[in-house]
């Protein structure tokens, strides 16, 4: 690629990204005949599962639906091994991906995309990258990932720390030793629950720093079943076809539930709540019709969880702290192996730190609960700046020079979270009003591909040169989106879904809740002329 920053390399579409998202947009751009290249920070694809190879790392939706659909072959020739992939099986399958349909050579790895500014001139972007290069392309699109904007706290002190320490998703490709070290981790989602089993194995002691306890459920995971397999692959296309319009893009494969919570006795409720759990993953998120739409049926399922883990801790007041006080259908549903059983083990110790977090980060550890805690090695599972943050960390400016951080400030805003008034080319993958993190992501990924690529054949097919969002469309959506998020309990607590995990960011609910009904909107959207687009 020429790096004459004066005269840059014109192109019909820079993607950003190469995970499943990028990946599937530089193919769908070049099997269309687009001219695109997509810039890539790593060395290599698979964006996430790239980054998180932190031990446990794994997907919680089945891997025979967390995998393209696009081409049948590839269905027919990849094999998983179990039920729900390691981040290494991912990984190889992204690799996999990537060399049997050619994309490597239309990637540009180690190269961080710094900004993209419109040229009203021209009508195209001028990209940038920390490699000092320019390209200049009609679109635009984001494929950043949800997932992928890590956050690391600042505490004080981390600077003097004369152990080792690693944030979950920036691990070292080589792994880590933790054998005779004593060992600390910071945070207790999804990663550290997934994390926490697998660093105790090894490490002489292990010191689990938990400022929120969660819940979680037994994933349950198994080898692959030959004759599942073979049952979905000879019929591949109509299985997915059926799970595209159901809830999550996803077949929970349970029977729907019959009733209520309180339309049936105690005892049954309970016959009911250890069938869940014994099924493991969210079945117990579909025990009843109202599990997770009514706060009270939902405090139910709660303190069902809760009983369980005052059964399985055998610390009363080690199980006491694990016991969340907000409500399960609040926060991401987690999925373990072993997590509540770990801390029976000799070799671990949980710092509640819900009081007042950690303190600060001292030379030979952590001071928590009042206390210093010595350790070796620290480890962060604090999350991510989700949703936002890896398009925020792009200058994005759009027409009359308007910076997207800046049109933001109060919380993202986007038509279908696609598109950002203001900033014409431009689309997103997954973005903030799309329904993106509450869905199985692979599918919903294809979704927005293929809606992007349908959208660019559009404008080439009748000569128009931009597309962008309008604000008449733009402001219902987000008005709808938050009507979504109220018909359910996502918001009864604090969450990453609406930033609350981020200091200083916008409290507001991004992902967009109900699957069915955005894919018919964004079918009804097309079927009148990109209805809410100005087409100029």
């Amino acid at each position: 690629m020429a790096t004459d920053s004066s005269a840059p390399r014109e192109l019909d579409a820079v993607v950003v990204g190469a995970g499943f998202a990028g990946m599937y947009m530089l193919y769908k751009l070049r099997e269309l005949g687009f001219a695109a290249v997509a810039f890539e920070r790593g060395t290599g694809v698979g964006g996430t599962w790239y980054w998180n190879r932190y031990p446990g790392a794994r997907c919680d939706a089945p891997s025979m639906q967390y995998s393209y659909q696009f081409s049948e072959a590839l269905q027919q020739e990849w094999r998983w091994t179990e039920k729900y992939a390691s981040q290494p099986e991912i990984l190889a399958y992204a690799n996999h991906v990537a060399d049997r349909f050619g994309l490597r050579e239309h990637i540009q790895f180690s190269t961080s995309v710094e900004s993209a500014v419109f040229d009203e001139e021209s009508e195209r972007w001028r990209v940038t990258t920390d490699r000092g290069e320019a390209v200049s392309a009609r679109f635009v699109v984001l494929g950043a990932g949800c997932l992928s904007s890590r956050n690391t706290p600042k505490f004080p002190g981390l600077e003097d720390f004369e152990g080792e320490w690693f944030h979950t998703s920036d691990w070292p490709h080589e792994g880590v030793d933790f054998r005779g070290k004593r060992v600390g981790i910071v945070g207790t989602g999804s990663t550290g629950i997934q994390a926490i089993p697998v660093i105790a194995e090894s490490a002489e002691h292990l010191t689990v720093f938990q400022r929120t306890a969660q819940y979680s459920v037994p994933a349950r995971n198994t080898p692959m079943d030959p004759a599942y397999e073979a049952r979905i692959k000879a019929d591949y296309r109509g299985f997915r076809e059926r799970n595209y319009r159901k809830p999550m893009a996803l077949d929970v494969e349970l029977d729907p539930p019959e009733h209520r919570t309180f339309e049936v006795d105690a005892e049954e409720r309970r016959r009911t709540y250890e069938a869940g759990w014994e099924t493991g993953g969210i079945a117990l998120f579909f025990a009843f019709q109202d599990a997770v739409t009514d706060r009270e049926a939902n405090e139910a399922v709660s303190q069902y969880l809760r009983d369980k883990i005052a059964e399985i801790v055998d610390d009363p007041e080690t199980a006491k702290a694990l016991m969340p006080k907000h409500i399960y259908a609040c926060k991401r549903p987690c999925l373990d192996t072993h997590y509540f059983e770990t801390y029976n083990r000799p070799n671990v110790t949980l710092v509640d730190c819900s009081e007042g977090g950690v303190e600060s980060i001292t030379a030979k550890g952590v001071r928590a609960a009042g206390a210093e805690h010595e350790l070796d090695v620290l480890v962060f599972a604090t999350g991510f700046d989700a949703m936002t943050g890896s398009i925020l960390a792009i200058d994005i400016r759009g027409r009359g020079g308007r910076s997207l951080r800046d049109k933001w400030a109060a919380g993202p805003r986007s038509y279908l979270g696609l598109s950002s008034e203001g900033f014409p080319n431009l689309f997103m993958i997954s973005g903030p009003g799309s329904p993106s993190v509450l869905t199985n992501m692979i599918p919903t990924i294809e979704q927005h591909v293929n809606w992007i690529g349908d959208c660019l054949v559009h404008l080439r097919e009748t000569g128009h040169r931009t597309i962008e969002a309008t604000l008449e469309a733009e402001d219902p959506w987000l008005i709808q989106v938050r009507a979504a998020a109220d018909q359910t309990l996502w918001d009864a607590c604090d969450n990453w879904y609406q930033g609350a995990n981020i200091p200083g960011k916008p409290r507001v609910f991004m992902p967009y809740v109900d699957w069915p009904g955005y894919l018919a909107k964004c079918e009804e959207v097309v079927a009148n002329g990109y209805e809410g687009f100005a087409l100029r």
